[in-house]
């Protein structure tokens, strides 16, 4: 499904990743690790397509993902119609008036039929358990509860693929829980995940990998979480 191969990215004089090289399968949980401006941002841009690498090649689903090739609207309508970001700061993904339009904004724009955006839409609330939201303003929620509208404003447009930037950052642990049984489900109907986290306990029984980045913005380990869970100074590292 993704195939990067020896990219690099820099930001004028700032090295942004550098001789990255990631090959992610269709319906993998994968997450992503390391200190605060390690590459993790630089890498969700990519795979969405909102910046293109400056060196090496970017392959999804077979397709060459670049700046010239997202010029042709058959490839870049099918790369942003497959994958679907959440961002890290919910309020800024919410703009309509209440949660039921936020969820229906998307598949509107994907010209689906009313009666469809209305399924997609009512199954959404019921999946998530936010049916009790549906007339409310998004922007005058709990963060907790931005959270789930944000995902479900994805959710109702049904991407194979779903990037999370830090999930479970400044939620509360019921939320926390939440999000979790939510990446569980969407696991087990073989979504493809890709989660950024700062802390290996909120995805450890969630992900098939982990990528570990590092300060000088490269790739440091790809571990399967039974490797982490066998070494305590490894894992006691990435809980914090």
């Amino acid at each position: 499904m993704f195939k990067l191969s020896d990219i690099t990215f820099s930001y004028q004089d700032k090295i942004g990743l550098k001789n990255l090289n990631i090959t992610i399968k269709k319906g993998e949980t994968i997450g992503i690790m390391g200190p605060n401006g390690c590459g993790k941002s630089t890498l969700f841009k990519l795979l969405t397509g909102l910046i293109s690498p400056q060196h090496g090649t970017y392959e999804f689903d077979n397709k060459l993902i670049s700046s010239k090739s997202l010029r042709n609207p058959v490839i870049s309508n099918y790369l942003h119609s497959h994958i679907g970001y959440v961002f890290q700061n919910s309020a800024s993904q919410l703009f309509n008036e209440s949660v039921t339009t936020e969820l229906a904004f998307g598949p509107t724009q994907m010209g689906l039929s009313n009666q469809e955006i209305d399924i997609r839409v009512q199954d959404c609330l019921k999946l998530l358990d936010i049916e009790h939201l549906a007339n409310r303003v998004p922007y005058q929620l709990s963060g907790g509860e931005q959270k789930l509208v944000a995902i479900g404003s994805i959710l109702t447009m049904n991407p194979p693929v779903i990037i999370m930037d830090e999930p479970f950052n400044g939620l509360s642990p019921k939320y926390q829980k939440l999000v979790k049984q939510l990446l569980l489900k969407l696991k087990a109907v073989n979504k493809t995940l890709i989660i950024s986290s700062h802390n290996y306990y909120y995805i450890n029984d969630v992900i098939d990998r982990c990528l570990l980045f590092n300060e000088q913005h490269t790739l440091e380990k790809d571990l399967t979480p039974d490797v982490i869970e066998n070494n305590a100074d490894l894992k006691n590292s990435l809980e914090y």
